[in-house]
């Protein structure tokens, strides 16, 4: 089996092995900036590795020994699904490696604007402390998570870990998903989640039925005090929308791991908006969350060649 990794450089600064994928086969590791770079790189492999190279219909109608794409990544919306089933591709992704990763980065979030801390770190160091007159100095307001109310749209198992954590916290957790899970504790109350939550965090996958879930309408429907977090996929988010609802007071503020275009442009409105976190797509990157990926990359890899794939995706439903 020949198989092409296109972006390897997404996955590691040099700090993991990749020997379990080069034992099932012959290996390139290749770099991509375009369509007709997949094309000539990938014209004879019979498997492609990747995490957000698009693999689009023409990519794939292109290259006839393609058999399998595995995807470093739960989400699947850069494989055109529906020409890979028509074309006989077999497609699998990589479920609940991230789980722990991203739920813990979820509260790093929250844990941002209700306890302050890099601020206060950076009023220390300016010697504002050292200037008190009193030995505790708190000109910034802090919260307790005791008794917020913590939404999650959509509980999968992120969303399920996310819950867990926050009633630890003692939040008062309420849930909104496509889906009613039967043993979910936690009540469903749909879309008066955006009135209802504290803390609003998005863990649902981009669909056509969920890009810019968060916007104008929704976001006006929020509490002055609210905080929204995304970790999942940045178009779930209309940027316009929750740049204005920031500067305006709508709502009190955001923390973003993810972002509509990544890198992102220097316009993007969120970059200069009131009260906004943003971090660089890290939530899944801790080097035990990726060492877990490459490992179940492989073992989806080794599957699909003993003729028993595991975790295909291939003939869902792109909604």
């Amino acid at each position: 089996m020949k198989i092409a990794v296109l972006d390897k450089n997404t996955l590691t600064r040099g700090d993991l092995d990749f020997g379990e994928i080069e034992a099932i086969g012959e290996v390139i590791y290749c770099d991509i900036k375009s369509e007709e770079d997949i094309i000539s790189s990938c014209a004879d492999c019979d498997a492609i590795l990747c995490n957000k190279i698009v693999i689009s219909a023409s990519v794939m109608s292109a290259l006839p020994n393609l058999k399998y794409v595995g995807l470093f990544a739960t989400g699947y919306n850069n494989v055109d699904i529906e020409a890979a089933y028509a074309a006989g591709i077999t497609v699998t992704n990589v479920p609940d490696y991230s789980t722990h990763a991203v739920a813990q980065h979820t509260f790093a979030m929250i844990m941002h604007f209700a306890c302050r801390v890099d601020e206060y770190d950076c009023c220390v160091k300016r010697g504002e402390w050292s200037k008190s007159n009193t030995f505790s100095y708190f000109p910034y307001p802090t919260d307790e998570l005791q008794g917020k109310t913590l939404g999650i749209y959509g509980y999968g198992n992120i969303g399920r870990k996310v819950a867990d954590i926050g009633n630890a916290f003692g939040m008062r957790v309420v849930v909104a998903s496509r889906t009613m899970h039967v043993d979910c504790p936690y009540p469903y109350v749909g879309d008066d989640i955006f009135a209802m939550s504290d803390y609003l965090t998005l863990h649902c996958p981009l669909t056509p039925k969920t890009e810019k879930l968060i916007n104008k309408k929704r976001l006006s429907a929020m509490k002055k005090s609210a905080v929204l977090i995304n970790t999942a996929r940045g178009l779930l988010v209309d940027e316009q929308a929750l740049a204005d609802a920031l500067n305006s007071g709508t709502i009190a503020g955001a923390a973003l791991d993810t972002l509509s275009c990544e890198p992102p442009k220097a316009d993007n409105p969120l970059l200069k908006a009131r009260n906004c976190l943003i971090t660089p797509h890290i939530a899944w990157a801790p080097t035990e969350t990726r060492r877990r990926l490459i490992g179940m990359v492989a073992e989806n890899l080794r599957a699909f060649e003993g003729g028993q794939p595991i975790n295909v995706v291939t003939g869902k439903s792109a909604e």
